[in-house]
């Protein structure tokens, strides 16, 4: 199913994609200089070569270009490009939501804009501002301070504004208005584009995490300016490209999805007892606990709401092991190397990617008092993130050194040599998130405690069958994995 899914989607993007090569290659000269170009402008490639174009011998350009055109092209300036070019201004703002005024947060990381989180200008600094200033359809938007959003780019559309009037930009955003006859949507995807963001982030000013964009930067940024008519048909061809790589996109979160479905259904299967067959030779479930537990009392299987084999037993989480959280390290101990020293999202990325870069350590020392005065993860031990995102695990490995935060990791202490993989797999089935989210309810941060954790029902089959569905949802995944893996790169 997930196959012929994603194979008719592959069809249709092969289709466009082959359809618009033959376009370039079969059509006019002209149309493969739209090609050229958006190798350029979308992926900063130089345009040392094209399909067959014949580029000038001499430059239409009084500087040295960063590389050569097309002969009917022009080597310019963003500045001789604009009717407007500026900064905005410092705004008095007021709580009178009737004048928004458009900052660097109204350009969306996404690729859009909002004036959702915009505040509103002081009605009566109105005059402070000009028209120019008033923020019109193909303004170009650029971010100008600080690190990580500078340079970031966006095209004004006047659908944002509802009924407000008009909108201005703060001192933090850069508008490049275009004269007639150049395509804003050009200029946009070119300063988009790698080559742009390169001369951008090389010809920022200030400290490292106050970096500033001047104006006079964008002013003199050598552009590469084709007729307007190709400037239309780049256009078309840009659009036509991210539509397909919005199909693209949109295919693989289908795809993905798909595959998580399926993964959560091989887990229900596990914990109804169907995804292996039962082997009656295998030792009950029951036998293997009163081994760990001579006191041990099943629960009520009228908890479970699954029928499973009879050689099974439904226990708690506390009966298989002993749960566990760490010794507190206050922040004034971390290190900056040492130890690692994991929190929640640190198990997070061991549980989901099988490694991490740690940023917090204890020093050896430290770490050495504290095994031997309470004890550190021991190899097959489950780690459990407690708090934020809660429930993903994390199985000790044999040559592994570290110690973890108090209350936002616990430990399931493998005293009993059970097999973890198979907890650690019951754990991220649905049968267990809800219960750990239904027992979260309340709380403002969802969280895990030790006593909560010892309550959750567990289905526990005989040892040998919990291995036997180890290996087999192993597998299973591996086949899934490695068919959203050809697919993607179909």
């Amino acid at each position: 199913m997930f196959r012929q899914f994603f194979c008719g989607n592959i069809k249709i993007i092969f289709n466009s994609l082959l359809y618009f090569f033959i376009e370039s290659i079969f059509l006019s000269n002209t149309l493969s200089n739209i090609l050229s170009v958006i190798l350029s402008v979308i992926l900063g490639i130089t345009l040392s070569i094209t399909l067959g174009i014949m580029v000038s011998d001499t430059p239409h350009y009084e500087n040295e270009a960063p590389f050569e055109v097309p002969e009917n092209w022009e080597w310019t300036t963003i500045g001789e490009l604009c009717s407007f070019l500026s900064r905005g201004k410092s705004p008095k703002y007021s709580e009178e939501r009737k004048y928004p005024v458009f900052a660097q947060k109204c350009n969306l990381y996404d690729g859009d804009i909002s004036l959702e989180k915009a505040r509103f200008l002081d009605p009566e600094t109105i005059s402070k501002w000009s028209d120019e200033y008033k923020l019109i359809d193909g303004d170009i938007l650029v971010n100008s301070t600080g690190t990580g959003t500078v340079g970031r780019t966006r095209l004004f559309h006047s659908d944002v504004l509802g009924d407000y009037p008009f909108v201005v930009p703060d001192s933090h955003v850069s508008v490049v208005r275009t004269l007639k006859g150049i395509e804003s949507k050009f200029v946009l995807a070119f300063l988009s584009s790698d080559y742009g963001q390169t001369y951008i982030e090389d010809n920022l000013a200030g400290s490292t995490n106050q970096k500033e964009l001047y104006i006079g930067v964008l002013d003199n940024m050598q552009f590469p300016l084709p007729p307007h008519e190709e400037q239309l048909r780049i256009v078309t061809a840009v659009d036509k490209w991210f539509s397909l790589i919005d199909t693209l996109e949109s295919a693989k979160e289908d795809l993905q999805a798909s595959i998580t479905q399926a993964k959560s259904k091989i887990l229900d299967l596990a914990i109804h007892g169907k995804l292996v067959p039962q082997d009656p030779n295998d030792e009950p479930a029951i036998e293997l606990l009163k081994r760990i537990n001579p006191k041990f009392t099943p629960c009520d299987n009228a908890q479970y709401p699954y029928e499973v084999p009879c050689n099974w037993i439904l226990c708690e989480l506390g009966d298989l092991y002993n749960i566990v959280s760490a010794k507190r390290v206050h922040k004034y101990e971390w290190q900056h190397y040492g130890i690692p020293f994991y929190r929640a999202r640190e198990i997070v990325k061991l549980s989901d990617e099988g490694e991490v870069d740690n940023e917090l350590f204890i020093t050896e020392e430290h770490y050495n008092d504290l095994k031997k005065k309470y004890g550190v993860p021991k190899p097959t031990d489950i780690m459990m993130s407690a708090v934020g995102t809660i429930g993903k695990t994390y199985i000790v490995k044999a040559d592994d050194v570290f110690y973890y935060k108090d209350a936002s990791v616990i430990c399931l202490q493998n005293t009993n040599e059970l097999y973890s993989p198979y907890i650690s797999i019951l754990l991220s089935s649905n049968f267990l998130q809800e219960q750990m989210f239904a027992q979260s309810k309340g709380t403002t941060v969802d969280t895990i405690t030790i006593e909560k954790a010892n309550s959750y029902k567990i289905p526990f089959p005989p040892l040998s069958e919990q291995k036997r569905i180890v290996a087999k949802i192993e597998e299973l995944f591996a086949v899934l994995d490695e068919e959203i893996k050809k697919s993607l790169e179909a």
